[in-house]
């Protein structure tokens, strides 16, 4: 199938058309210095209509020292993991909770990027205000969606594609200077967002590609974002992250990683590699197998996801 027809098949299976984005009424709830970036409490609007739990997006913003609207800097949109920590959210990547490996957000601030960590919907503080919670919560939400002919990964890339709109606003960042980054589901959500967002130039994920084929041969139970229906008749999973190309991607996988096994990522990769061998850009397509890994963030992972944004974003 062509790359436009698989592109049409998929915004049909996600639900459609997002809406125009207005007004995103940004607040500062709160405020911190830290040791070599500033942490600010943010809110700002996803969606128009009443501010509830469902259309106002709760997140954290780094600013390094030293970032100002006289020195801007890149900057870098931070999909958190799942993990099945629906209480945790943005704030492991912000460095307040969860495991220290994934306070990336962190990281990446005292590297001189401008990050932005948001909660995705069910998660965090998008997690209060509903009778679920947890697993149900996101079963709930997932259904929600489905009966209205849209998916859950529709929502989320909905709310992705604000929070692009939110960090390129700061006046401390290079709005032509954005990437984004994510872990096992802010992975998936990295790979699901690229073909919505032109503005993001150079797009990281770590640990997962989990394809249709491979979640029905392990019967595996995967996060609902990955599930986007009608798709598999037309492609699967590495057909999306590949109408990322040219622009620059890069991924990053454990070889024991039992929730993305390895004999489909490989496949996948070579279906991403030929779309962007296709427009001729091979260089901006690269991928990194750790042997003897799982469903981790290593040493070596961390050093392909650095010095692939300093390659993309500082130019």
């Amino acid at each position: 199938m062509a790359s436009g027809d698989f592109r049409d098949r998929l915004l049909a299976g996600l639900g459609g058309k997002w809406p125009i984005g207005g007004d995103l009424h940004p607040q500062v709830l709160d405020e911190k210095q830290e040791e070599g970036f500033r942490r600010l409490k943010v809110t700002y609007q996803a969606e128009s209509g009443e501010a509830n739990h469902e259309t106002v997006v709760t997140a954290y913003l780094l600013i390094p020292d030293g970032v100002s609207e006289k020195k801007k800097a890149p900057g870098i949109c931070l999909w958190h993991q799942h993990n099945g920590a629906w209480h945790l959210g943005a704030s492991e990547p912000a460095g307040l909770a969860g495991m220290k490996e994934h306070h990336t957000g962190v990281a990446l601030a005292r590297e001189g990027y401008v990050v932005l960590c948001p909660d995705a919907y069910g998660f965090g503080e998008r997690s209060k205000g509903f009778k679920q919670s947890g697993g149900n919560l996101e079963r709930f939400l997932f259904l929600k969606y489905v009966v209205a002919g849209k998916s859950l990964a529709w929502k989320h890339i909905l709310d992705m594609r604000r929070a692009v709109d939110f960090l390129s606003s700061r006046p401390e960042v290079s709005a032509d200077r954005l990437g984004c980054y994510g872990h096992s589901m802010g992975s998936t959500h990295t790979w699901l967002v690229g073909p919505w967002e032109p503005r993001l130039k150079a797009l990281c994920g770590n640990c997962c590609l989990p394809t249709y084929v491979g979640i029905h041969r392990e019967q595996m139970l995967h996060c609902f974002p990955n599930f986007v229906p009608g798709l598999h008749q037309y492609g699967d999973t590495p057909d999306i992250a590949a109408l990322i190309a040219p622009r620059p991607l890069h991924l990053n996988f454990g070889e024991l990683d039992g929730g993305s096994p390895i004999d489909e990522v490989r496949r996948g990769i070579e279906i991403i590699r030929k779309a962007y061998q296709s427009m001729h850009a091979d260089k901006n397509f690269t991928s990194f197998i750790e042997e003897k890994t799982g469903h981790v963030l290593s040493e070596k992972m961390w050093g392909k996801v650095k010095e692939f944004f300093a390659t993309n974003l500082r130019g």
